[in-house]
């Protein structure tokens, strides 16, 4: 289930801060066009962090309703009572599969790593995706911690977005005898994680972009890395300018640019500077994603 491209959604607000039910749907019908084989919702990218617990649940129920394609709901925290919540929810309500971040600012020891999943894992009948972010939680989950828990029945999968090419290699040989795939996280690095092996992404600019991620994806299962690499090339201006500053700031921008919603942000994040913009529209302008 759990590989190909799926893009990790923005969660569009109304003027008045409230979730925009009907841009989310526009959103999530935009990125089926483009043939993705699943959708996130309620991850990083979906500023999660400044949802309240309700929220969380009212857009997974909302992502559930209005998509056809596979549902992960990101239902991690650094608090495990919340993330098993959240868990036990998206597993009631339907979803796919649950995006399980690693604990944020608490940054726990390697058994506390472990016994935290594995919590999670044994609350819900649902397939667990980890989530290996430092740049966001302030730790980079060990090699050993992922491949002991690639062991578990239910978790399937890691979202790798350490940068560590050589680790991320490590964890697909070393998790080779276990139904376990590794997921790009990183979007820059997708083609080349795709030439070792990894089995998909949950990426950032396949909310703007999905067809050509999903081209990339396709060239390199066919063994035609000299399209692949001409995808990745072409993304790479966009991609850069997609993370000019803190994710979701500047796909956000993105999004309202290509007319799908208002491009609102929650604070304490505000909105993408002046310089920046004008970067992120002449990317979208040589794709011909904009006039």
């Amino acid at each position: 289930m759990f590989e190909g491209v799926m893009p990790a959604l923005v969660t569009p607000f109304t003027n008045d801060n409230s979730i925009d039910s009907e841009s989310f749907r526009n959103i999530v019908n935009y990125v089926e066009e483009g043939g993705v084989s699943g959708v996130v919702a309620c991850g990083t990218t979906g500023e999660s962090a400044t949802l309240s617990t309700a929220e969380h649940k009212e857009l997974i129920n909302l992502c559930i309703d209005c998509a056809n394609v596979p549902v992960v709901a990101g239902t991690g925290s650094n608090n495990t009572v919340e993330a098993i919540e959240l868990t036990k929810h998206a597993a009631d309500v339907g979803a796919d599969g649950a995006l399980i971040i690693s604990p944020y600012y608490t940054r726990p020891n390697n058994a506390g790593l472990i016994a935290h999943f594995k919590k999670v894992a044994e609350s819900a009948d649902i397939p667990i995706i980890l989530y290996n972010v430092p740049s966001r939680t302030g730790q980079d989950m060990p090699l050993e911690v992922i491949v002991e828990l690639s062991k578990v029945d239910n978790i399937v999968a890691v979202k790798e977005a350490s940068g560590d090419l050589g680790k991320l290699s490590q964890i697909i040989e070393e998790t080779t005898d276990e139904d376990f795939n590794v997921l790009s996280g990183e979007d820059g690095l997708t083609y080349p994680i795709f030439a070792l092996g990894g089995a998909g992404v949950i990426s950032v600019v396949a909310n703007i972009v999905p067809e050509k991620m999903v081209k990339l994806y396709e060239a390199v299962n066919a063994g035609d890395l000299k399209t692949a690499r001409q995808l990745h090339f072409e993304m790479a201006p966009l991609i850069r300018a997609l993370f000019t500053e803190t994710n979701p700031i500047p796909v956000k921008r993105a999004v309202e640019l290509i007319g799908l919603s208002s491009g609102n942000i929650r604070l304490p994040l505000a909105p993408l500077s002046e310089e920046n913009s004008v970067t992120l529209e002449n990317a979208l302008r040589n794709l011909g994603c904009i006039a």
